[in-house]
Order: C-alpha cells, then structure tokens, then sequence
C-alpha cells in the first residue's frame, strides 16, 4: 500500500491496534468499534460510577460525539436536551465530560487568547481518542472530513507531547496554538482551500512572531508555501520527523 492508501484507510478505520493490525471490511471494523464503545463508556463508566439514567448519560455522549470540534458548553447540552423533552442537571452533564475524559474517550482542548496569552475558561472543544468512535455510532460520510482531519492532527500533537489549544486572536480563531517547552507552531486544517477566500492563510499571517505556521490539507493542487505559511498535505504533516 502506498502511504496515500493508508492515510485513506487511517481516515475512514480510524486507529485502534485491532483494526490497524487486522485486514478488516469497513462495516466489521466498525462493528468491533461498537464494541470497544461498549465495553468502555456503556458499561464501564456506567457501573464505575452508578449512572442510574444510562438513556440519559448515552445521550450525552452521543451529543459530544456529534459535535467533536464543535464548541459547546455543558449549558448548551442541557439546553438541547431540555428542547427533547429531557432534563439533566449542568452538573450532571460536567461529570458525564469529566468521567469520559478519565476514560480516555475524549480529550478537551481550551482556547488560548494570543494577545492576552492566557487560557480562556469557557467554548472549549472536545477530541475523539480515535475518529473511527464517531464512525461505529453515527457511519461516515464525507461531511465529517473537516472535523476528522482536525481530530487527526489534534491527536498528532498531542502524541508528540505538545499542549494544544485552540488559538483566538481577536476576533480571529486559529485552529490548533501547539506549545511544548520553548517551541510553538500554529495550525490550521481544511480539506482543500477555499477559492474564494484567504481566511486559513490570512488568519495566520495576522500572528506577529517568529513560530512556524502551517495549513494542513487533504488537497495536493494547494501544497506549497505562501507568505512564509507552509501549506502541507495531511500525510507529509503526520509523516514530518519535525516541523
């Protein structure tokens, strides 16, 4: 296999050693994913922590799964089960997060203010320990792409022992602020560029320092350097010994 084949094997399998490993279909993946998903949140967590309301907690987890990427707040969860005619407390809902992060299904990323250099306490987004999760509740289809490349190059990060954050720049956000000791890079992610636009390079060019700056991108025709900003193709990011 060309390491393009398994880039798109990675993208719609996901991860996990069993699936990597094994030469499995897309739908017994999956299967075997449902599985694990199982095994782990609906019935590990559950008993661990005497959740009486499993519909109520399974709910919950599927709404973060839906929305990985996406900022939200415990607030907006009990505000959009409250529209379904069903009441958790805010709580509640912290816990649920709290547990599923201890359980390694989920891994929270803040947002970091680049003019304050600060840490930003509310809209964090959350980050599937493996995409392939997302796939065995919901199937995959090529809308989620964006947000699948974004949770690959999250966890990239983080396995290289980066802190990541979500970087905000005035009005501005920019999609990963990686940190580890003295180094920094700033990423941004999308499937291809937008013709009509500049928003992934020109968000970056308005970052006044010295730092590597990269756009992460499944599209080859976009690959370059523009304005000293590297645009790489997702495989040649994951694959660089260093940035």
């Amino acid at each position: 296999m060309s390491r393009r084949e398994l880039l798109e094997e990675y993208i719609c399998s996901g991860g996990f050693p069993i699936i990597a490993i094994g030469d499995y279909e897309t739908q017994p993946a999956y299967q075997i994913v449902n599985g694990i998903y199982h095994t782990v949140v609906s019935r590990d967590i559950v008993k661990r922590h005497r959740i009486n309301k499993q519909d109520l907690f399974d709910r919950v987890v599927k709404y973060v799964i839906e929305n990985i990427g996406k900022t939200f707040s415990a607030n907006s969860i009990s505000n959009f089960l409250k529209n379904e005619h069903r009441k958790i407390s805010v709580e509640s809902i912290y816990n649920y997060l709290r547990w599923l992060e201890q359980a390694f299904i989920i891994y929270p990323c803040a947002r970091y203010d680049l003019q304050g250099k600060s840490i930003l306490k509310t809209q964090e987004k959350y980050y599937l320990a493996d995409i392939s999760l997302k796939y065995a509740l919901m199937g995959y289809n090529r809308k989620m792409l964006d947000g699948v490349m974004e949770n690959i190059v999250f966890l990239e990060l983080k396995r290289r022992g980066y802190d990541v954050f979500i970087g905000k720049n005035d009005t501005k956000e920019i999609d990963f602020v990686a940190i580890r000791r003295d180094e920094k890079i700033y990423v941004q992610v999308c499937v291809q560029l937008p013709e009509k636009s500049d928003r992934e390079v020109g968000n970056l060019m308005e970052i006044k320092d010295h730092y590597p700056k990269y756009v992460v991108t499944l599209n080859d025709l976009d690959v370059g350097i523009e304005n000293g900003i590297k645009i790489v193709h997702l495989s040649d990011f994951l694959l660089s010994s260093q940035w």
